[in-house]
């Protein structure tokens, strides 16, 4: 029905580090015409990235999007699921939309900065 709305509070707005620079994925062999594309958000990529390639555990990562383990462990389980999908089921993965905003640290990738000043290095106290 329109204009009906969802009940409780709004999603707030997660903190990412950069916009993927690859973001349509596409099974080889498969014509694009032919293609179902499933659709992650960039809140969803940032989790993924954070938890599994750089192996924070979800604590951090969520500490470092700016939002609770809770709602870090939903947009993980969420993007999972679509990726299983994506890779068996030969759909297609754009990533895209969403609700966050861009961090003003650096994302150098494979590789976390950790010698960010708001992160409490050791180095920092000596």
């Amino acid at each position: 029905m329109p204009g009906r709305r969802r009940r409780g509070r709004g999603r707030c707005a997660r903190r990412v580090s950069c916009i993927p620079p690859v973001s349509d994925f596409q099974p080889f062999g498969v014509p694009a015409q032919e293609v179902h594309t499933i659709f992650l958000k960039v809140e969803e990529a940032e989790a993924v990235r954070l938890v599994d390639l750089e192996g924070m555990d979800q604590e951090m990562a969520a500490m470092e999007m700016g939002i609770s383990r809770k709602s870090l462990w939903n947009d993980l389980k969420s993007a999972r699921k679509k990726i299983a999908d994506a890779l068996l089921n030969g759909h297609a993965i754009r990533i895209e939309g969403g609700t966050y905003i861009l961090s003003d640290r650096p994302y150098v990738r494979g590789n976390l900065d950790m010698n960010d000043n708001d992160r409490g290095s050791e180095q920092d106290e000596q």
